[in-house]
């Protein structure tokens, strides 16, 4: 069972989908534009910190890195498109909408996150190696998922946090497979 299925309590997505198991998806206009009222206990929840936002990065083109992949090297990854770009000012626009203009910010260290992380407009972004993705090597899901569990359940955030990372990372971590933007927003279940 993924380590947050329990946990989660909404999930916000480019289309309207209502009621997938327990997640609650909503539009993204629908909820910049307050027209789902449900939404609202979510977003509250991320405001005091007593919840996170876990975001995929935003719509780059392509699925996998090009074989001469490089951390630290943009020019060796897939990017973010315009559409990537514009989408993720789109979702740094839905937070403050929604009452969150600043935010604790941690992103993997591909650059699709951290541009996407830095394109919210929503606060400094601290790159973050347990965000990084684990594409290409499965036996490192469980380990690496375990990581990223145990370093969320040791931080009391008390204020918005938004974590950056790849469509792995959040599968691994909640059991969702999120598309380009989509973002589930998760209580830590603490010891």
């Amino acid at each position: 069972m993924p380590a947050l299925a329990e946990a989660a309590i909404g999930k916000v997505r480019s289309k309207m989908r209502i009621g997938r198991r327990r997640f609650l998806v909503l539009s993204l206009g629908a909820a910049a534009f307050g027209k789902a009222h449900a939404s609202e206990s979510l977003w509250a929840a991320l405001r005091s910190g007593e919840a996170i936002a876990v975001l995929r990065h935003a719509a780059a083109p392509g699925s996998v890195d090009p074989p001469d992949f490089r951390l630290g090297d943009c020019s060796t990854q897939r990017n973010l498109s315009e559409e990537g770009r514009a989408q993720s000012r789109a979702i740094g626009d839905l937070f403050r909408a929604n009452g969150i203009s600043s935010a604790i910010v941690y992103s993997s260290q591909w650059c699709r996150c951290l541009d996407t992380a830095r394109l919210l407009g929503i606060g400094e972004v601290v790159p973050l190696d347990l965000l990084n993705s684990f594409f290409g090597d499965s036996s490192a899901a469980e380990e690496r998922t375990a990581a990223l569990l145990a370093w969320l359940r040791e931080q009391r955030f008390g204020e918005p946090a938004v974590l950056v990372t790849h469509q792995v990372n959040i599968t691994g971590l909640t059991g969702e497979v999120p598309d380009s933007g989509e973002m589930i927003i998760v209580r830590i279940p603490y010891s």
